[in-house]
């Protein structure tokens, strides 16, 4: 694998914080999208958002909902810009029915994780996830802290 130069920018360009917090992920996809030019201009330039986005499948394809990309003021002149249009996801055919076949189970849901660049393409992260009741972000929580109070620690005896 290549190395990266210094000074290069992080290849990720939104993350949903959200999903990591409300669900347990149990599995993940990497997933292509169908974008418009003055969409990709938008995400070069860091204008998205994943926060209430989430993954509709129908007639055996896969869609993402919700995703805002905000308009370049330059990019778009011919074409009215829609900042939160249905986008469609690009996956397998086996994918989407391993997909479906398990969002028809009770309690599982479809929800994109985080959006990047491989090489010169848009990637959309979506994953397979259960709902977490109250308790378990409670217990998620109170890990966290303990973990950073352990660092802390761990920090504070070694200098």
């Amino acid at each position: 694998m290549s190395k990266k130069k210094p000074g290069t920018p992080s290849s990720t360009i939104a993350l949903n914080k959200k999903a990591k917090h409300e669900y347990h992920i149990e599995e993940r996809f990497e997933a292509g999208l169908a974008l418009l030019g003055w969409e990709v201009k938008s995400l070069r330039a860091g204008k998205a958002q994943l926060t209430d986005s989430y993954v509709l499948l129908k007639n055996g394809e896969a869609w993402l909902l919700g995703a805002h990309f905000t308009p370049l003021v330059a990019a778009s002149t011919h074409v009215i810009a829609d900042p939160t249009r249905t986008r469609k996801l690009l996956l397998h055919a086996k994918e989407i029915a391993k997909i479906i076949g398990k969002v028809n189970q009770t309690g599982h849901t479809c929800v994109p994780l985080a959006l990047y660049w491989k090489k010169n393409k848009v990637k959309c992260e979506i994953a397979l996830v259960k709902g977490k009741k109250e308790f378990d972000k409670r217990a998620t929580e109170k890990e966290r802290d303990w973990n950073r109070q352990k660092q802390r620690i761990m920090r504070d005896a070694n200098a």
